[in-house]
């Protein structure tokens, strides 16, 4: 077909304005000259999703830091457990050579801003090492700073430390080192839902101030290792690596869902560790509940929290053949043990007194199996665990117990008893 110049005009002015098109729509930031022949961004066509990520950072960026520890290598001696008197005299004055200093220990996390005091929570993992054992008093030989997202460093101290939950509050030494447009990130009051949106903010492998997003995986998961009791988690698969832990895991209104604490590792050919898209975080609702008695100061461990002082196994575990013999509910903790003297031993709380053996098991057969607290149903120990350690000292709860067939309330004052096990509640 010939083609007439008007014809030729008419496709080239199309072809010119489909590529202009195209340009616009794979360039959603484009790039201006001012006046003054300097470069500026100018706001394009962003996706809502990408907008709200945008605001989210601008908004609470700057109250998340980088939290930095350093403990300097002690001296030691590899005669130094050997008894004085039997380094024969003469070698005695050389001693002092061979002593030697061991390398300084150097970590490094993540932590944000929750108040206009600039309170910083953060995980207690990632200061432990800078702490004497179960306290919150810095070791001598100690450094620990955070660092700003406008690059300034300033020295911090513990206030409290929650071992039970992995998590820290640290203070700025001087509170005028605490940059004034700064937001405190908000807490989330309740669970997030599973596909809700996150954002999460940190240092990962020392890269400060750096963005991930993902969705919420899962709730309830639990990790052996977080904390000193079984933790309800947040299961997300944002991008989280080390040096995350202790950031804010947030949702799209900027309200904390949870803090960073533990990934699933993906370990390289080089041995570094990395994302898989499965991490966790200690739940937003957690903090909330500690975070008064964080402030006040101190540490926290199983050893210091008042419990029942009891050791239960879940009604779960029993196989379904040993459950409908011996008439156990569906759901509750069974008890295992009681401790001596304790809360639930004076409340009368009685201890299994016989075992069965199934296919080589040796399975308690309990006496007393606890359905709620509280009026609050237990499905497992966890939510035993998470109910007795909301309480203080001299607080009395109210447990339905089933016993002998018949369901039974017990009221138990609780005290701070010895650590039994992992299962004691």
């Amino acid at each position: 077909m010939t083609r007439t110049p008007r014809t030729r005009i008419i496709l080239a002015s199309l072809l010119a304005a489909a590529l202009l098109a195209a340009a616009w729509t794979l360039t959603p930031l484009t790039r201006v000259a001012a006046q003054d022949d300097t470069e500026t961004v100018a706001d394009g066509p962003l996706l809502e999703d990408e907008r709200n990520t945008v605001e989210i950072f601008e908004r609470y960026g700057a109250s998340v830091v980088a939290v930095n520890v350093t403990v300097e290598g002690r001296v030691t001696n590899p005669l130094e457990d050997v008894p004085e008197e039997q380094i024969p005299p003469m070698f005695r004055q050389f001693l002092p050579q061979f002593e030697q200093r061991q390398p300084p220990r150097r970590g490094s996390g993540s932590g944000f801003v929750v108040d206009a005091d600039g309170s910083i929570v953060t995980n207690y993992h990632v200061i432990q090492a800078a702490l004497e054992e179960d306290s919150v008093t810095m070791l001598d030989e100690a450094d620990m700073t955070i660092s700003f997202q406008d690059g300034s460093t300033v020295p911090v101290r513990v206030v409290g430390a929650n071992a039970l939950y992995d998590l820290a509050l640290l203070a700025l030494e001087d509170t005028e080192d605490l940059p004034s447009d700064l937001n405190p990130i908000p807490l989330g009051e309740e669970l997030p839902r599973v596909g809700q949106k996150t954002i999460a903010i940190g240092n990962p492998f020392g890269f400060e101030s750096t963005v991930t997003t993902g969705i919420v995986s899962a709730i309830g998961r639990t990790l052996p290792g977080v904390g000193e009791v079984s933790v309800s988690l947040v299961q997300t698969d944002a991008a989280i690596n080390p040096g995350n832990s202790g950031g804010p895991l947030l949702d799209s209104g900027g309200r904390l869902i949870g803090v960073n604490t533990a990934i699933i590792p993906n370990v390289g050919a080089t041995g570094q560790r990395g994302s898989l898209g499965i991490g966790f975080a200690v739940p937003s609702p957690i903090l909330a509940q500690t975070l008064d008695e964080l402030r006040e100061g101190g540490f926290v461990s199983v050893e210091t929290r008042p419990r029942l002082g009891v050791t239960v196994q879940d009604v779960g575990a029993y196989p379904r053949q040993v459950r409908d013999r011996l008439s156990l509910p569906e759901n509750g903790v069974a008890v295992i043990d009681v401790a001596p003297g304790s809360a639930a031993d004076e409340a009368g709380l009685r201890p299994s007194g016989m075992s069965l053996d199934v296919g080589g098991r040796t399975l308690p057969v309990p006496e007393d199996v606890i359905t709620a607290i509280d009026g609050e149903p237990v499905t497992a120990a966890r939510d035993l665990q998470r109910a007795v350690f909301a309480k203080d000292a001299g607080d009395t709860v109210t447990l339905t117990v089933l016993r002998d067939g018949e369901e039974i309330t017990v009221d138990v004052t609780l005290s701070v008893v010895p650590e039994e096990g992992p299962e004691t509640e």
